[in-house]
């Protein structure tokens, strides 16, 4: 198995071997930095038509689209991505999948109970399995199944190419219970996410040796355990084929057949208008013409006014007829043939809005979260100050109405990196970094040495960081005692929090008194304009400079950026897309809270970006160079609400002195190229929630570490900023059998992630799903797992129709 190599950070093949830390440290609560409380935020509900199983009518075809067909059915696998996810979701047993709130829900089909049975002097998990659960060939699901998953994941053997391992290797032994139906698993130490262990759950056929493991579970799923088994994948049709399992003791599905279909972001209006697909995840755009074509249904045949040739004026349309009707015969000939073609193009708009119809936009919010990364491995980032002082700069709030605002959905910045709106142990804790505040992000730039002249200054021999930037001519034990002592007082920056923000405004009085008249004319000079931004802005692959990384041409290149946490092992090149320090007593910064030193580097190859405007009014500088950061961005053609929350967030940076280069990158390499390998400054991509954060967020915010040639092993924290206290904190949650207290330590945990500003959660993303309207119990499910058995066509007209269609 192969990973994103990189000789700056390199992602660990581990997910959380980290988790071995014996020793459980007392971290004191960090105080004070809430903002909201407990449960007080509501989640948006899900969308799915819901109908009861008696009015869903048996039989017929329904066609769910998905990016492209899954590289893998293992989910165990690193090249596993959403589609791998959506298809074994049907056809294998997933103990505790989400419900509605974000928390694992015990599934009767396969579990009749789990519970922790003993805690001393080990844990001890016993299952009883449904009497009537059976994997498709008839063999009773039991005890060897888990024992062969186990030890293809426990991570003791390197022939089983595994993604993943967290909570299989605290596990010592798993046993045959009172009888066949009962499995004993015992736990060598406390694993507080036992719940997310054996899902999905593989037949002992697949686990029980490296190639079927590797190789044989790629393209086939030949035993099965849920309501569909695998009929047959075709790569020339891109699609996968799901038939009823005929050996299924639950509830019977109600479709015949189930087809997943690969279709790319951009042709999904296409293909739902032709009667392609029933089911499909849509933009903003799609959702729009559907909208649209539901409104325009009593229009009475009069034409359109949205679509092509909408827009031309009744004057420009009695010119094109002068022209394509004139004396002049190629002016005409020209005129007749674009009147043809803006013909066709209406004609053919109409048709499309008129099969859209049929479909109904089903919207909620997504269970994952759109974040803005800062890469504090090296540059001007790696000073905490300064990562601060951008996230400060931020009004999420204006971020959030961005996106979600148009598309009436509650638009509420997200307070919180391990927990959404609605599921338990949510809590706010953005206040451990601070409401948006233009002089208090000045303040804080002021402190790390970045003033209006400071770009015309010439270079100084001082060091990159927080904790090196002092000024004169020093030798190095005095640089050493220096950066010793600059700790010290700066320590108070750690957590911006009660006595600290009171301080920092009183730094940025002191360090802004003799220059607020000159702040304040540029401030009045960052007045945001299109051409001053597009200065700076340079396309990867849009030139046919030597060596520059070609164009995108992959059609189904997605719009998601979300990157997959490692349990779920989603692809993360496929799928394109989750610190801080805390105050010690006395106000100094705990030892364990200090940030890895940087390597150099951190960009992409020579070429890849256009310098920043050269006459940026009143940018700040330091040493002579001025403060500017590279913004990486996705140029996909679905990718442009992430786009517009780019502009927005380089036009706030601008207003305090910070400039930033756009670079938008083709979606296929906006992930491996770029966020794994470290080639950005800012960046925006998502995570997906979790009802494991334990567990999932730990390889996510974990402290990287230096690897013997000198790079840092990352793990998930493509931000490379992190510290000992949250990695304390990850372990003690995951050993903690009380959830109360187990989630009060991820809260600790989220409010030191803020307060070192690596990650500022912006939003929760939109999640849009056109489905035919016939169609139940399926849609926009939010936290919920689907349950394939439910979906079908309210009545038996309803269902033959489309498979009619189809056939």
């Amino acid at each position: 198995m192969s990973h994103v190599g990189v000789p700056r950070g390199t992602v660990r093949k581990r997910r959380s071997l980290a988790l071995l830390t014996t020793g459980v440290l007392t971290i004191p609560v960090l105080a004070g930095c809430s903002s909201g409380g407990e449960e007080t935020a509501r989640g948006v509900p899900q969308d799915i038509a819901p109908a009861a199983r008696e009015t869903v009518a048996d039989g017929s075809t329904a066609d769910w689209a998905v990016d492209a067909l899954p590289a893998t059915f293992n989910a165990f696998q690193a090249d596993a991505d959403s589609a791998t996810t959506r298809i074994t979701g049907a056809l294998l047993p997933t103990l505790f999948p989400m419900d509605r709130t974000g928390q694992p829900k015990l599934n009767p089909d396969y579990l009749e109970s789990a519970k922790v049975i003993e805690r001393e002097p080990r844990q001890v998990v016993l299952y009883k399995l449904n009497q009537q659960a059976v994997w498709s060939d008839g063999r009773e699901i039991g005890a060897p199944d888990f024992v062969a998953q186990w030890r293809a994941l426990r991570g003791k053997d390197s022939a089983f190419w595994t993604a993943r391992n967290s909570g299989y290797e605290r596990i010592e032994k798993i046993e045959r219970g009172a009888d066949d139906l009962q499995v004993r698993v015992t736990f060598s130490k406390p694993y507080a996410d036992w719940r997310s262990l054996f899902s999905p759950l593989y037949p002992k056929e697949i686990t029980g040796s490296p190639d079927a493991f590797n190789d044989g579970a790629r393209t086939t799923l030949k035993t099965t355990a849920g309501p569909f088994v695998l009929k047959s994948m075709s790569k020339s049709k891109g699609t996968v084929t799901l038939a009823r399992n005929p050996r299924w003791w639950g509830d019977k599905a109600k479709l015949d057949t189930l087809v997943f279909r690969a279709v790319a972001a951009k042709d999904r209006t296409q293909a739902l208008a032709d009667g392609t697909v029933d089911i499909a995840d849509i933009d903003a755009a799609t959702a729009d013409r559907i909208t649209l074509a539901r409104r325009d249904r009593g229009s009475n045949g009069q034409p359109l006014n949205h679509g092509p040739g909408s827009e031309i004026t009744p004057a420009q349309a009695l010119r094109s007829w002068a022209q394509a009707h004139g004396s002049d015969e190629d002016a005409a000939e020209i005129a007749q043939a674009a009147r043809e073609k803006n013909r066709k193009a209406v004609v053919a708009y109409a048709t499309e809005q008129k099969a859209l119809r049929d479909f109904a936009v089903r919207k909620s919010l997504e269970p994952a979260y759109t974040q803005l990364a800062l890469n504090g491995e090296s540059g001007p980032l790696a000073d905490d100050r300064v990562r601060r002082a951008v996230a400060r700069a931020l009004d999420r709030q204006e971020l959030a109405q961005t996106v979600l605002g148009p598309l009436g959905l509650p638009a509420k910045p997200l307070g919180s990196h391990l927990a959404l709106a609605g599921q338990p142990g949510y809590k706010d804790g953005s206040g451990a970094l601070g409401e948006q505040n233009t002089k208090e992000a000045q303040a804080l730039l002021a402190d790390a040495g970045w003033t209006r002249g400071g770009a015309a200054e010439p270079p100084k021999d001082t060091k990159a960081g927080s904790e090196a930037e002092k000024k004169g001519g020093k030798d190095d034990e005095e640089d050493k005692d220096a950066k010793t002592e600059k700790s010290e007082k700066t320590g108070k920056s750690e957590t911006e929090t009660g006595k600290s923000e009171k301080d920092g405004k009183k730094a940025e009085e002191d360090s802004t008194e003799d220059s607020a008249a000159e702040r304040k004319k540029a401030d009045r000079d960052f007045e945001d304009t299109a051409a001053s931004r597009d200065e700076g802005l340079y396309i990867v692959g849009g030139d046919n400079k030597p060596g520059a990384p070609a164009p995108a041409t992959v059609a189904s290149a997605s719009a998601v950026h979300v990157l997959a946490p490692a349990r779920t092992a989603a692809a993360q090149g496929t799928v394109l897309l989750r610190q801080a320090g805390v105050l010690g007593e006395g106000g100094a910064v705990a030892a364990t809270d200090k940030q890895p030193g940087g390597a150099a580097g951190a960009y992409a190859p020579v070429g890849t970006a256009a310098p920043a405007p050269a006459a940026a009014k009143g940018q700040l500088g330091k040493d002579g160079k001025t403060l500017t950061l590279r913004f990486v961005l996705p140029s996909g053609p679905g990718s442009q609400s992430l786009r517009s929350v780019g502009d927005k967030i380089a036009v706030m940076l601008e207003k305090i002195g910070v400039g930033t280069e756009i670079t938008k990158v083709p979606d296929e390499s906006y992930f491996k190229d770029h966020i794994a390998s470290g080639a950005y400054d800012l960046a925006l991509y998502s995570w997906p929630a979790t009802a494991y954060p334990a567990t999932d967020g730990r390889p996510i915010y974990a402290k990287p570490e230096p690897a013997t040639d000198g790079s840092l092993l990352v793990e998930q924290n493509y931000t490379r900023v992190g510290t000992d206290h949250i990695d304390q904190l990850f372990d003690k949650a995951a050993g903690e059998l009380d959830e109360k207290a187990a989630r009060e330590l991820m809260k600790q945990a989220d409010a030191r992630i803020w307060a070192a500003a690596g990650s500022i959660p912006l939003f929760q993303r939109p999640q849009l799903v056109a489905v035919d309207k016939k169609l139940a119990n399926v849609g926009a499910f939010g936290f919920a797992a689907p349950r394939y058995q439910d979906i079908g066509f309210k009545n038996r007209q309803a269902a033959g129709s489309p498979a009619d269609r189809k056939k």
